[in-house]
């Protein structure tokens, strides 16, 4: 009698199983040997171009395998989808470089998988023995039966047993795939929230079922009376906040605003919050965090005002603390939970790039920055496209990370140099400690947007738009940032495309995130993957940008276009 198989409980670590890339070409029976070699050598290309390319969200190697099978019909698709749910397989890319036929090959295969594996047809344009017809055969059936696919139509050589695909071809599936490695790699992934509504921002609400069934992320809450009773009883390593402690005093010095021993301990204790949260983030296996802080925390004289917490969200969202390099957590300030998922898939699409928490807190035209400029007996550079056309001050009391306060690659001594601590106002903070200030430097470029989530839809969607940093003069950098608050960190962004009055009345919140590194394809092939809705429509921005845009989807242009496909998708 068969017998159940226990397993073992002496494992104490958990692991995941991370996203599995399978590559795999079909094929037809009939073609000659020397095609079907450089059906596999294409394989092996596009997989070792995966590999070498393409991250986990933490920035560690994906795994990748390919099929040396090709699958001429159906017998070939059971031993090649088995070969890929033995490897782990959850995202699949095909290659075809010759004709197949579609129902025997790739969806006999497919149907193997769950319904919301991503698959991706990369393919030369090639005419001798057609990939590309294949590829427009398969890609039309899936959106036929409503499956969303992507088609990748690049270009490799007609002619050769080695063929090698171009660089814009690698680029395009490059991009898919970190959207797909994304996607699958954050189901079933959580983030802890410490804290109840974001200080009654209903635009920062942890909305937990749209969440979980979008996503497959889970959004654990925790009380703040937890984190203070933590504190209360020195639930850290009181060496390590000693060590934590040296860190900053070492590169700050007196840029560490501390007037007496009480200020000295209102900051150990904003350090302590983040040995404990970090400590609870990991006990918890989460791959970001929030704090709620206002009203109760740190501002409500009826109970006993704590120090911010500005100092620990800025290291977590930092690429380095005072034990070396790490990979950021993206955590928000304010509990804000939508900003919380914007930083999380921001991050995850980079492979870990640190993501910018900001205020949308000033947008500046250009007559307002005239003004400002006449009155401070300063002159606008006329080259700079600031200075033609505005600019966003996005700055927040907490939760910037300090990478932004210099440019990409610079040291931890660098980056530090210019960090300032200033005490927090006691107005709005009555519990004190520190807060972190900065201006990041101009020319850093990235994608600057805000997820947002609609009861009417029922759907998530991304506001967005590429953008850079403005390089101001240190002139007029101090009134900018007077006009606002001085001890909070500031960085001046510009819309690509947006105009400035569309700027300030379309966000979707009070807050706004940016990151470096994001390609703008890879955003849209995200957001195909996981239904999101694209708030993108700027009245200076082309419908369709060659190089920049990923294709449509076939299954968009089916049914009446993106948003309308995307809403019938998540009925």
């Amino acid at each position: 009698m068969e017998k159940a198989i226990a397993l073992t409980d002496s494992v104490n670590k958990s692991e995941r199983n991370d996203p599995v890339i399978g590559v795999f070409c079909a094929g037809d029976p009939r073609i000659d040997e020397d095609s079907r070699t450089r059906c596999r050598n294409i394989v092996r290309m596009a997989a070792d171009m995966l590999a070498g390319r393409v991250t986990l969200p933490d920035g560690s190697a994906v795994k990748v395998v390919y099929a040396t099978i090709l699958v001429d019909g159906e017998k070939q698709a059971d031993i090649v989808a088995k070969q890929f749910q033995d490897a782990g397989v959850n995202i699949l890319v095909c290659t075809p470089d010759t004709w197949a036929f579609p129902q025997l090959s790739v969806i006999s295969l497919l149907q193997q998988f769950p319904a919301d594996t991503p698959i991706n047809f990369t393919c030369g344009n090639s005419g001798p023995k057609p990939g590309v017809v294949f590829a427009h055969a398969a890609n039309g059936a899936l959106a036929q039966a409503g499956r969303l696919s992507h088609l990748n139509v690049g270009t490799w050589p007609d002619a050769g047993l080695e063929p090698v695909m171009t660089e814009s071809t690698a680029d395009a599936l490059a991009d898919w795939a970190f959207a797909a490695v994304a996607t699958q790699a954050l189901k079933g992934r959580r983030v802890v929230v410490f804290g109840h509504d974001s200080m009654g921002m209903e635009t920062a609400l942890a909305h937990i079922i749209p969440t979980r069934n979008t996503f497959g992320i889970e959004i654990t809450r925790l009380d703040m009376k937890l984190l203070a009773d933590m504190l209360a009883k020195k639930a850290y390593d009181e060496n390590e906040l000693k060590a934590f402690r040296a860190f900053v005093d070492k590169h700050l010095g007196d840029r560490l605003e501390i007037r007496n021993n009480e200020d000295s301990e209102r900051f150990n204790i904003s350090l302590a919050m983040y040995l404990v949260m970090r400590d609870l983030l990991t006990d918890l296996n989460a791959i970001g965090g929030g704090f709620m802080s206002q009203l109760e925390w740190g501002s409500d004289r009826r109970g006993i005002p704590l120090p911010v917490a500005d100092a620990a969200e800025s290291f977590f969202n930092s690429t380095f603390d005072h034990n070396g390099p790490k990979v950021p957590t993206p955590f928000a300030t304010e509990a804000d939970v939508q900003a919380l998922l914007t930083m999380v898939f921001f991050g995850a699409l980079t492979g870990g790039n640190p993501p910018l928490f900001m205020d949308f807190r000033k947008v500046w035209e250009i007559s307002e920055l005239e003004a400002l400029a006449s009155k401070a007996a300063i002159k606008l550079p006329a080259d700079e496209l600031w200075a033609q056309k505005g600019l966003v001050d996005g700055n927040n009391s907490g939760s910037a990370s300090l990478d932004w306060a210099a440019k990409p690659g610079a040291s931890v001594e660098t980056i530090m140099n210019g960090v300032s601590m200033p005490l927090a106002g006691e107005d709005y903070f009555p519990g004190l400690g520190n807060s972190v200030t900065f201006v990041s430097p101009g020319g850093l470029e990235g994608i600057a947007g805000r997820l947002m989530y609609s009861s009417l839809s029922g759907m998530f969607s991304m506001s967005w738009d590429e953008a850079a940093t403005a390089e101001v003069p240190d002139s007029l950098v101090r009134h900018l940032c007077d006009a606002t608050d001085p001890t909070w960190p500031h960085t001046f962004v510009v819309p690509k495309y947006a105009s400035m009055q569309e700027y300030k009345h379309y966000p979707p919140a009070n807050h706004l995130h940016m990151i470096q590194g994001l390609p703008v394809a890879r955003l849209q092939y995200w957001m195909d993957l996981n239904n999101v809705l694209s708030q993108c429509g700027w009245s200076a921005r082309p419908k369709f940008i060659e190089g920049t845009d990923r294709p449509t989807p076939l299954l968009y242009l089916a049914n009446g276009g993106e948003d309308a496909a995307k809403m019938l998708l998540a009925k």
